[in-house]
This record gives C-alpha cells, sequence and structure tokens, in this order.
C-alpha cells in the first residue's frame, strides 16, 4: 500500500476497515509535538510494512471516531486485525509502535521492546535512523499529552473566563479568524444569531485547552458556553441552530440580539415562555401523546440526552440538582424524537430545554428549576403535590445554611445588593478571593423570621462557615480589618 490515508469520517473508517487487511491507525493532533514526530515515524513504517493499512485521524477533527476508540491522549495508535482492535499504544514510542505494527503484519514477535536498537526485524533502514534521532531528541522513550486535571487556580481561571461573557466560545484560531472549519462554522452561526460572544483561542494556551477537556467534561473543541452553561460542540450548535433552538436559548437566558433583522418575531418575545417555530397547531395525535409522556411519572424532565449522559449544561444542571435532592423522575430525551422535540415547544409555550413538569403542569427551564430550588420553592410544591413530604422550616434553614461552605444571608444579590450592611460584606469577600453562596432574604419572609430565631441574630447580613454562624456586617468588617477574615472561614 505505501501511503497514509488520512481519515475524514467513520464510515470511510468502516470501509476501510471492512476488508480484513491489517491495519494501523494514528490518531494525532496538528498543535501535539509528539504526534509530528509520531507521524514521521509512522510514514516510514507505511514503506516497510506495504501489506498493513496505515490510516490517520486528526482527533479533535473526527470527535465521533475518537469517541468510538476511547481516544483521551494524543498521539494514539489503535491496531487492527480482521476488522477487530487487537492492540493499542498511547504515547510518543517509536520502538513499541514498529514491533506493534510487525506483530499484526505477522512477521515479528518481539512486541515489547524498549529501547530503538532493539527493533531489529521489526523496521527497516528508512525507520532505525528516524527512531534514534527521535530517543535523543526525548530524552525517553515515551512522549504523550494527556489531559490533566485542572488545578485550584486553573479551574478558578477557566470559571472566570467562562462567565466573562453572556456567551463565550473556546475556539481554535479568533473570530476573525478561526483555525479550523468547525469552530468557523460555530462562529458563522452565532454571527447569523445576531449575539455578541467572547472566544478564547485555545491554541495560545495549552493549560486552557486540556483543563477546559477536564472542566466541560468535553473532549473537543469548540465549545459553546451561554450563562456560564455549556451547550455544547458544533454538531449540537449547528442543529439547535437550524432548528431555531439557538434562538430560543439565548432569548430565555437574555442574551440581547445586536442585529434588528435576526431578533425573534414580535410574537417570541416577552416573558421567555412564549414563541415556538412553525405552526402552533397540534394534530390530536400528537397532542394526545405529548399529553401521556407529560403525565406518566409525578416527574417528567424532558431534557438533552439521558440522565446518566446529558446532552447539554443546562440539562446536566437540573438532573443534578434533582438527583442530589433524591427526588426520583422520569425523563424524555428529546434529541431521540423531533415531532415531540418541536411539538412540545408548542404544548408547553416554552421554547427550550430542559422542562419539568410536576403532576402534568410545566414548572419551567434550567433558570427557573434552579432559581426555585435555592429558595425552597421547589420542594414547597413538591410538598403541596403529595411528591415529598413536607419540609419543616428548620430543617430547609439547616439545608440552606449547608448548601454552600461559606453561605451569606444578605438584602438583596452578590451583584445587586438592596442594603449598604450587605454591600459591605460582599464586598469584603471577594476582596479576599473568597468563593461564596448567598439567599436573598427579602425573596421569602419564612426564611427572613425564621432565621432570625434560629441563629438568635436579629438583624442581616448573616454569614456563615461550614453551618456555623460567624456573625454579621460589623464582624466580618472587623475580621477582614485584621487580616483573619480568610483564615477564619478556611479553617
Amino acid at each position: 500500500m505505501g501511503v497514509v490515508k488520512d481519515v475524514q469520517s467513520k464510515a470511510e473508517l468502516s470501509e476501510a476497515l471492512a476488508g480484513g487487511a491489517p491495519a494501523a491507525i494514528h490518531f494525532w493532533a496538528s498543535w501535539c509535538e509528539a504526534s509530528k514526530q509520531m507521524d514521521q515515524v509512522f510514514s516510514h513504517l507505511c514503506t516497510d510494512f506495504p501489506h498493513v493499512l496505515f490510516l490517520r485521524v486528526e482527533a479533535e477533527e473526527q470527535p465521533e471516531i475518537s469517541d468510538a476508540y476511547a481516544v483521551s491522549a494524543v498521539p494514539y495508535f489503535v491496531f487492527c486485525k480482521d476488522g477487530k482492535t487487537s492492540d493499542t499504544l498511547e504515547g510518543a514510542n517509536p520502538a513499541v509502535l514498529a514491533n506493534k505494527v510487525a506483530k499484526i503484519a505477522g512477521t515479528t514477535d518481539n512486541v515489547e521492546s524498549a529501547a530503538p536498537a532493539s527493533l531489529g526485524m521489526a523496521a527497516g533502514p528508512t525507520v532505525l535512523e528516524t527512531v534514534k534521532d527521535l530517543a535523543r531528541q526525548n530524552g525517553s522513550s515515551k512522549t504523550e499529552t494527556k489531559i490533566s486535571i485542572p488545578t485550584e487556580n486553573l479551574t478558578k481561571r477557566l470559571q472566570q473566563l467562562v462567565n466573562s461573557h453572556p456567551v463565550f466560545l473556546f475556539m481554535k484560531g479568533n473570530s476573525e479568524q478561526p483555525k479550523c472549519k468547525f469552530s468557523r462554522r460555530v462562529v458563522e452561526i452565532l454571527k447569523n444569531e445576531g449575539v455578541e460572544f467572547g472566544s478564547f483561542d485555545i491554541l495560545l494556551d495549552d493549560d486552557v485547552r486540556e483543563g477546559m477537556k477536564k472542566f466541560s467534561n468535553w473532549p473537543t473543541f469548540p465549545q459553546l458556553y451561554c450563562k456560564g452553561e455549556l451547550l455544547g460542540g458544533c454538531d449540537i450548535v449547528v442543529a439547535m441552530h437550524e432548528s431555531g433552538e439557538l434562538k430560543d436559548v439565548f432569548r430565555d437566558h437574555g442574551i440581547l440580539f445586536i442585529s434588528k433583522e435576526n431578533l425573534p418575531s414580535s410574537g417570541a418575545q416577552g416573558s421567555g415562555k412564549g414563541g415556538t417555530a412553525g405552526s402552533t397547531t397540534l394534530s390530536t395525535a400528537l397532542a394526545s401523546r405529548l399529553g401521556a409522556l407529560i403525565n406518566s411519572s409525578p416527574l417528567v424532565l424532558f431534557m438533552k440526552g439521558k440522565p446518566d449522559e446529558p446532552k447539554c449544561g443546562f440539562s446536566n444542571k437540573v438532573v443534578e440538582l434533582l438527583k442530589q435532592e433524591k427526588i426520583e423522575f422520569q425523563s424524555f430525551d428529546v434529541l431521540s424524537d423531533d415531532e415531540i422535540r418541536q411539538g412540545l415547544k408548542t404544548f408547553s409555550n416554552w421554547s427550550s430545554f430542559p422542562q419539568l413538569y410536576i403532576k402534568g403542569e410545566l414548572i419551567g427551564g434550567s433558570d427557573v428549576v434552579l432559581e426555585m430550588h435555592k429558595s425552597g420553592g421547589l420542594k414547597k410544591i413538591l410538598a403541596e403535590k403529595g411528591i415529598i413530604q413536607e419540609e419543616k422550616l428548620e430543617d430547609r434553614l439547616k439545608n440552606l445554611i449547608s448548601s454552600s461552605p461559606v453561605m451569606l444571608f444578605m438584602k438583596g444579590k452578590p451583584d445587586a445588593p438592596s442594603c449598604g450592611f450587605s454591600s459591605k460584606v460582599v464586598n469584603a469577600l471577594r476582596e479576599e478571593g473568597i468563593s461564596f453562596g448567598s439567599f436573598d432574604i427579602l425573596s421569602d419572609e419564612e426564611v427572613r423570621q425564621g432565621l432570625k430565631t434560629y441563629s438568635n441574630w436579629p438583624t442581616f447580613p448573616q454569614l456563615y462557615y461550614q453551618g456555623e454562624l460567624i456573625g454579621g456586617c460589623d464582624i466580618v468588617l472587623e475580621l477582614s480589618k485584621t487580616g483573619e477574615l480568610k483564615a477564619t472561614l478556611s479553617e
């Protein structure tokens, strides 16, 4: 064969392997030096083993293939015989690569030699010199690029990037000069939708590039975020755009449209519930089917993906919340049935997903559910509907206090305090770089009055750490002044 073939699709790979010939597949990335070095060896081996099929897959450009072979690091090699995987190799080890190729070619039994000199019959003269050069350059027989677990500082930086703009895109290149076709396609869609967005070129910072894969649990780029939640990669963004759902999500989350011609129609503006694409009339059969699904369980979540494999950040948030509270629910994957997906938008007059129903009544999407959970309203309505036992006020207060290691009960919200004392405490915590949860006591009179008795502290704000009351504004400011605040909240 003698030529390395670049694979452009999963179907093309399946067709290539269908003949049953021995095959070696190199998963590589253009940014990875080890990949480039091993590709030289791979090409030389192609010459030395003409009866082996040599295939090359750009891992991040072909996520479907990479996922199928569980590729999490490059360079990565898969070896096939009779159309089935017989072996793999992760990392830059020329000697082992040559011997594994020789094994599927049937020319040697020497499989795991580690030194270039031990290649022997597994490599012809064209590859030996390259192997020696690479061994000298690497200083080791194994070099690989893995996805690492983000450190605390990196995680904080990634979170800041994600939250830096209402719509944010991690991409290859920048919005004016995308460096891959998938990034270019998403940029085109966002411009067509008429929304402003921030972006980060992951080719410029390998820490961010690798960290985001773990942070988002999404192995490829681009990655699109809306209000701090992952929407998905190119395929999902394209599908949402073509169905009209992407515009619905932007509108429901308060994203401003900058192009008048791309604004949702007047019938689709307002509360965030109204407006769906297409006809507003449902067939009797579809309406009956939707009604049956909605009432199939006391709690039904219409989501993207399944509870164990959510396909969008918003669905994932609601699933995590329900599991955290140990609330039983049924779910339906709207990506599996487009008739249900589009019909439910009209049926519920709610244009995006997820959608949570309780006893046949729509509660709302992720923002509504999360806000209700934070305020205690979700458990309250579940209790009213007889799905869970009514929570006692004391238990509710305990759960609120323990919902974050550092918890602030204040008037208003951190970004919009409703009193000067609350504002001072927020500023003190932020100046120390302390992460904290908060609850607006003006939104719930029962919590406001109950907490005064529970804590034996008559005023607000009240700051708690690990479930224990630290104090109000004066105490927090005094701790800050003496330099003890951060230490007190990290003991």
